[in-house]
């Protein structure tokens, strides 16, 4: 048994009753349930439809997403999620260029490495050495006035933890900020790579080895084994070439609003849908989340 979850933009709520019935129609569903009115639905099939590409394709003009799974396991014990342009709206190393007077260099870098054009490690390198001189306070002012939460945020976590899941945030960027945005949302742990600091200032150096797309592998591998799950356990979720590892390896890996390269390797693609997508994903309905 499959089943096909409808994601529509919460703030369009266009998943209409007439919608519904084509994609039923086209995927030859047996039958459907409402998650949340207008905006999630599933729809049970007895096999994986051959035309599910074609129907993607087409809810996308209606900016809904569709993802097809199979229904046995869906609702998962961890959940590993990236930071940056996921939990968080920014790139927090674009926001302290952009402090720094250099951001529209750093933000082509970003760009680029997000996009699998860059190796990672050496991207990395090349911007924090960008930073060298800015004050430590810079990091607080960073947090205050420049990062905003992604929609869904504080639901995904409040929710999957009230249904004991462990949460963890597994970051390619600077435990400067994972830990704040972990504690604020109550992740179970972070990893992040570390900004070097000297006499209050950045010291435009990172410290090595640098967390990259295997350390989020590894980060899969080892929290599953310590709570003794299968991967199959492990819905993960990110938008950058460095997450792909873990996005392919885990039992569901989201792609969310992701960049081209991501999204091509990933079969769970979330373009329109905010972090609540991922438990209707789940199954969860509307009246379960927090």
């Amino acid at each position: 048994m499959y089943v096909a979850t409808l994601i529509a933009n919460s703030k369009n709520r266009n998943l209409s009753e007439l919608i519904l019935k084509q994609v039923v129609n086209d995927l030859g569903g047996i039958k459907y349930k409402v998650l949340d009115d207008n905006i999630a639905i599933d729809i049970n099939l007895v096999s994986e439809p051959s035309n599910f590409e074609i129907v993607w394709k087409q809810l996308q003009k209606h900016q809904i997403d569709i993802v097809l799974q199979p229904i046995k396991n869906r609702r998962k014990n961890i959940l590993l999620a990236d930071m940056d342009s996921t939990m968080i709206e920014q790139e927090c190393i674009d926001e302290l260029a952009d402090e720094a007077g250099v951001g529209k260099r750093v933000a082509e870098i970003t760009k680029r490495a997000m996009n699998g054009e860059l190796n990672f490690e050496d991207a990395l390198i090349e911007r924090v050495k960008l930073l060298k001189g800015l004050s430590s306070d810079i990091i607080v002012n960073v947090l205050k006035g420049r990062i905003t939460l992604m929609p869904g945020a504080e639901s995904l976590i409040k929710t999957m933890k009230r249904n004991g899941s462990y949460c963890a945030l597994v970051s390619g960027g600077f435990t400067d900020f994972t830990e704040a945005i972990s504690k604020m949302l109550g992740f179970d742990e972070n990893r992040a790579n570390t900004l070097l600091h000297e006499n209050e200032m950045l010291s435009g150096k990172v410290q090595l080895p640098i967390l990259g797309k295997q350390a989020k592998v590894d980060a899969l591998i080892d929290i599953s084994k310590k709570l003794n799950c299968a991967h199959d356990d492990v819905i993960a979720v990110g938008d950058g070439a460095n997450d792909l590892g873990m996005l392919t390896k885990a039992g569901m890996g989201v792609a969310l609003h992701a960049k081209p390269i991501v999204a091509a390797q990933c079969k769970a693609r979330l373009n329109f849908s905010n972090l609540e997508g991922l438990l209707y994903l789940q199954g969860y309905s509307k009246q379960e989340i927090l």
